[in-house]
């Protein structure tokens, strides 16, 4: 164990137009190298294609496709005797945001086509209708989670 004390989880702080975290925590995820002037722009934009595409709010459509692409369950090595077994192992829900922001950026990004903007609107967009990248993965996950409950028994 550790002499040093527990990390304090600090609040996030709001963006400055929808006031909310969640979008400030989606800025952040998908920063590279600092810029983040250029990343609340390309997620402002982005969600302003949804709501241009949608005729909803797009706040609550980024929402709701996080929501859908958040994985229950995942699976964890766990080395036992000489063998490695896949665990299933449930999800704390802060992980399993941070999961869903991951996939969601990241297939946006292999996406070809126009600007990041498009993409991750694109797949918003997807991830909202269950279908897309992001979607997928979370599905592949829990598959593979329900292929291997046979060894939930070595969880701790």
């Amino acid at each position: 164990m550790g002499r040093h004390k527990k990390s304090v989880n600090r609040p996030i702080v709001p963006d400055a137009k929808y006031n909310s975290p969640v979008v400030s925590k989606l800025v952040t995820r998908m920063m590279l190298d600092g810029k983040k002037d250029t990343c609340i722009s390309v997620v402002y934009e982005a969600l302003d294609k949804l709501k241009t595409k949608t005729d909803k709010e797009p706040l609550e459509v980024m929402l709701k496709a996080l929501e859908n692409v958040k994985p229950m369950v995942e699976v964890k090595s766990r080395r036992v005797g000489g063998a490695t077994y896949q665990v299933p192992v449930e999800i704390r829900d802060s992980r399993a945001e941070a999961l869903a922001m991951r996939w969601v950026i990241t297939a946006a990004r292999q996406r070809s086509g126009h600007g990041m903007a498009d993409t991750l609107a694109a797949e918003l967009l997807d991830a909202y209708n269950n279908t897309g990248t992001a979607f997928k993965k979370k599905e592949d996950t829990h598959k593979m989670a329900e292929a291997n409950k046979a060894f939930a028994h070595y969880r701790w």
